[in-house]
Order: C-alpha cells, then structure tokens, then sequence
C-alpha cells in the first residue's frame, strides 16, 4: 500500500511539473499568404543544425530563426529567389536542399558515386584474390595413412 501512495506521490510531482518544460507556441505570421510563402521557402533549405531534414521541418532553435528572418526578408518585399540567394550568401550552398551543380559542388554530387565506385573495384579485386588463392597440396597415400594414424591415436 506504501509503494501505491509513494508512486501516486511520484507521478502527482511529476505532472506538477511537466508544465514547466512546456515551450511557447512558435508565432505564424500575420498573413496566411506570408506563412504559406515561408514554408514554401523553408522546404528548399537545409536545417544547418539537424542537416537530415528541411527548414519547414525542424524544430531546432536555429531554424526558428532563420523562419523568422525569413518571413522578415518576405515582409521587406524580397522575391524568393532573393531570399534564397541571401541565405546562400550567408550560409554557402550547402543550406540548399538541393544544391546547384557547379565546382565547388562536384564532390557533393559525385561523392557518392564515387564511394560505390570504390566499392565495387574493392569487390572485384577481393573476389578475383580468393580465387587465385594457392590451394593446399594434395596428400600422398602415405601421407594419408600417417595422418589416419595420427588422428586415430589416442592417449
């Protein structure tokens, strides 16, 4: 009965609490229009923190910021295509979700193929040197018989 009450105790502590760790609300534009453009936006580029997912989608205290900058850069009467270029300018073409081919990009795109390219020559060559591995020399009958023997002794 006293580990009943001790952990009805524990969890109406704990629901006391949890309030407290509860975030604000993340405020939307005042315009539907704005917000709509944001997230259009936002879809296009990296979270620089979480760097798997998309601005839209992130939830980290950077990327809240750079929505909120974002929807400032709307509200200035930027184009997209400026915002996206500010944001270039200012992070590198790495905050693109999709970033443009050119040189400085080439190992991003062809990394990967370049990787499984390396994989596959690895395969091969692994492949080729157990084939060609020396196989052990046959044994003679007299030298069967020995090892019979061998084995066959017991102590």
């Amino acid at each position: 009965m006293k580990f009943c009450r001790a952990v009805f105790f524990l969890l109406l502590l704990v629901s006391g609490v949890m309030p407290a760790f509860s975030g604000e609300a993340v405020p939307l534009a005042a315009d539907e229009a704005v917000e709509k453009r944001m997230l259009f936006i936002s879809e296009e580029l990296r979270c620089l923190v979480c760097q798997n997912e998309n601005l839209a989608a992130s939830r980290a205290d950077l990327a809240n910021d750079l929505r909120r900058e974002i929807r400032s850069l709307i509200a200035a009467g930027k184009t997209d295509q400026e915002i996206l270029d500010f944001m270039v300018a200012r992070y590198g073409d790495f905050v693109r979700y999709r970033p443009p081919v050119k040189p400085t990009t080439w190992l991003l795109w062809g990394g990967p193929f370049l990787l499984m390219a390396g994989g596959l020559v690895t395969l091969v060559w692994l492949l080729r040197r157990r084939r060609h591995r020396v196989a052990a020399p046959e044994l003679s009958d007299d030298q069967r018989v020995l090892a019979a023997s061998l084995l066959d002794k017991t102590d």
